[in-house]
């Protein structure tokens, strides 16, 4: 039998504090080493106890979390998976702790039900402790192949869906985008309000404009469409032509919005007309999605092993048959342009 995975619980509120431990403990594979109020305390615990994962609190007195992450990922990097409020400020905190090396971030209760709030939490906590460290979380971005390339659309859209790691990874995918890009549709799964502010990132990081996607919203050349986080599916439809559509739906797959759905949609709606990518993510939604627009005639890539942070969404989709090309992350950018491209038909990633 393997070894528990240790946690560490950081966060200035004794309540939160014994809620969190409690949902950790209620699962036989999680032991909860120990609790600390501030990061000061943490530092000395993290010390003496050596856990395998920290569960760290973005607000907090004395130095607030994401310095501490900061501090963690260049002194004794470890994965951390951080517990944010469900505000505007949280949310826009929340994306600068995924940016800075976090695993993943979830949200406290807004209306007190803990359950559902922290349900994910165990299993966040041990795939944390197997997954690939990042501990430079910019230097896959640097190495995009960022090289000249000869653009003019040829009409096709891209679909792409990730989740824990995919902060990061759609950075670097988007980075090496154009401004005229395809018209390109997202979901990474996120708490509710936390995509807001991370389409603004993306915004300010990437040549094409990056928005969170709107009901009835037309897809244009240059344009990027976030599904928001836990409200709705995101699909399109075909009207004059391409439109976002939002629906509140229940989960598919676990998931609000789901890969699954948007991908199905693509696959009926844009058939050979479009290009799917699979990233980084937990478990395995997206893999049926786009095994359906691969066999609608669709070109589909999925992120490798080696640079995925979690190689879960991507592997199902492989193992699956919905993967037509598996790559490094840095390279799919440019393999997803030359099936987009009017001028390279032929290009394709070495």
């Amino acid at each position: 039998m393997s070894l528990p995975v240790r946690v560490l619980v950081v966060d200035d509120s004794v309540t939160m504090r014994g809620i969190i431990s409690g949902v950790l403990r209620r699962d036989p594979d999680i032991e909860v080493v120990g609790t600390a109020g501030d990061p000061y305390e943490a530092r000395e615990l993290i010390k003496a106890l050596n856990p395998d994962v920290l569960t760290l609190d973005i607000e907090m007195p004395k130095m607030d979390g994401i310095e501490f992450l900061k501090k963690i990922m260049k002194l004794r990097p470890m994965p951390v998976v951080m517990i944010s409020t469900l505000t505007h400020k949280g949310a826009e905190l929340a994306i600068r702790a995924l940016s800075s090396g976090a695993f993943d971030c979830l949200g406290k209760p807004a209306d007190g039900n803990v359950a559902e709030a922290f349900a994910r939490l165990p299993s966040i906590i041990k795939a944390a402790s197997k997954a690939r460290l990042r501990q430079t979380p910019t230097l896959e971005r640097s190495a995009v192949d960022s090289s000249p390339l000869d653009f003019t659309p040829n009409g096709k859209i891209i679909a792409v869906g990730s989740s824990t790691g995919g902060v990061e990874a759609l950075v670097t995918l988007l980075s090496g985008f154009p401004k005229n890009c395809p018209p390109t549709i997202l979901v990474q799964h996120m708490p509710e309000l936390f995509t807001a502010s991370f389409a603004a990132r993306l915004d300010k990081l990437c040549a094409p404009k990056v928005e969170e996607a709107r009901d009835g919203a037309e897809l244009h050349q240059g344009c990027i469409y976030l599904a928001p986080g836990a409200v709705s599916h995101l699909t399109i439809e075909r009207e004059r032509q391409f439109v976002c559509r939002l629906t509140k739906t229940d989960k598919v797959s676990g998931h609000r919005p789901s890969v699954n759905v948007l991908f199905n949609s693509v696959a009926e709606v844009a058939r050979r007309r479009a290009v799917g990518v699979i990233l980084t993510g937990m478990g395995s939604d997206g893999a049926k999605g786009l095994l359906e627009m691969r066999e609608a005639g669709c070109a589909t890539f999925g992120q490798d092993k080696k640079t995925s942070v979690i190689y879960g969404m991507p592997r199902a989709a492989f193992e699956l048959g919905a993967v037509g090309k598996q790559l490094p992350l840095h390279k799919i950018a440019r393999a997803v342009l030359g099936e987009c491209n009017k001028n390279q038909k032929d290009e394709r990633a070495a």
